[in-house]
């Protein structure tokens, strides 16, 4: 079933429907034409639990760091509220690289959270395809986090492991 609202909002006036909107990228194998619509139907993916295309739409010299257990945990253990696009800069035609900032809120063990992240994409032009890279800060923009978990702490993705054990270890 496709004739539901697309979970991406991608234009609040028209409420177009996942067939209409995300469908093509996820489940068609049609390249997302900008890096919006890249992480609007990535955003999808998480929200319908397509991992296949959250690892697919990866670039592939990121794809050694995917953990399918994690990223799938946080897809299904979570209930998506919505995503907004904060600011989109570069990704037209032409441009090899373009940037996507924007806040996702989601519901996981009770807790109301916002996954806020400024995104670097990557146009091949060998597939003409968009990717998603990594996350990207702008130069001289100073990290703020929040309260952390302790490194003995339940980890956050909900995967009941110790921080330490978990999202902690990269750290």
């Amino acid at each position: 079933m496709t004739d539901f609202l697309c979970p991406c909002r991608a234009t609040d006036a028209t409420q177009l429907t996942y067939a209409e909107c995300c469908k093509p990228y996820i489940e068609e194998a049609r390249p997302a034409p900008s890096p919006e619509a890249l992480m609007r139907s990535r955003y999808t993916a998480y929200v319908l639990g397509k991992i296949d295309y959250l690892h697919d739409s990866l670039a592939p010299e990121v794809r050694y760091d995917f953990d399918r257990a994690m990223v799938t945990n946080w897809s299904t253990q979570s209930k998506w509220l919505g995503l907004k696009i904060l600011e989109t800069e570069e990704g037209k035609p032409g441009d090899l690289r373009g940037f996507v900032e924007f806040a996702a809120d989601f519901i996981m063990n009770g807790e109301e959270m916002r996954h806020h992240e400024r995104s670097l994409f990557r146009f091949d032009e060998a597939d003409w395809r968009w990717y998603f890279v990594e996350e990207a800060k702008r130069k001289g923009e100073p990290i703020v986090k929040g309260a952390q978990p302790g490194r003995n702490d339940p980890c956050p993705c909900g995967s009941g492991k110790k921080y330490k054990k978990c999202c902690g270890a990269a750290a």
